[in-house]
């Protein structure tokens, strides 16, 4: 079953770590939610695909570099791994409109068009959570149903709905 074409697409600050109010520049300000690792584990032995999107704007403002982002993304890989827990793929975007333009950026959905691709992935069996309008419209844009929460909820809840196939919020 993980041969699977469906997937949640997860938005990274905010939904898989904490939301600081600010860039998360630092390694030592990574901070996975308490409740993700049940979240992905359920997903997971469901059969989903479970890849984060994630706009990272302040590599093109030089508040920090790709390297203290790949360490936290290691980090929060390795975390995950020992639980069974494994992200088929992380797409970020290093670009910021003060910085100039791109195509990846979201709310624009080539980050997830490229993951439908690469991954096989059905965006009418798929899903979007995250916690701003713009992760939402990125989904929607490459077909996926999006999923808007508050920085740092809980989403279990939403999980166990999408598993159940129940009516989820809008």
């Amino acid at each position: 079953m993980n041969n699977s074409n469906k997937c949640v697409f997860l938005d990274r600050d905010g939904v898989i770590n904490k939301e600081i109010g600010d860039y998360v520049k630092r390694f030592e300000d990574f901070e996975i939610l308490p409740h993700v690792r049940h979240g992905l584990k359920i997903l997971t032995e469901a059969g989903y695909k479970l890849i984060i999107v994630t706009n990272q704007g302040g590599i093109a403002k030089g508040m920090y570099q790709r390297e203290e982002m790949d360490k936290m993304h290691a980090y929060l890989s390795e975390e995950l791994r020992v639980e069974g827990i494994k992200f088929d793929d992380i797409y970020f975007c290093p670009h910021h409109p003060e910085k100039g333009n791109c195509l990846c950026r979201k709310p624009e959905s080539l980050m997830v068009e490229k993951a439908m691709s690469k991954h096989g992935i059905n965006p009418k069996l798929s899903y979007f959570i995250g916690d701003k309008e713009r992760d939402i419209v990125c989904g929607q844009g490459a077909g996926v149903a999006g999923i808007l929460i508050e920085p740092n909820e809980n989403w279990i809840p939403i999980v166990e709905k999408i598993i159940l196939n129940q009516e989820l919020p809008a």
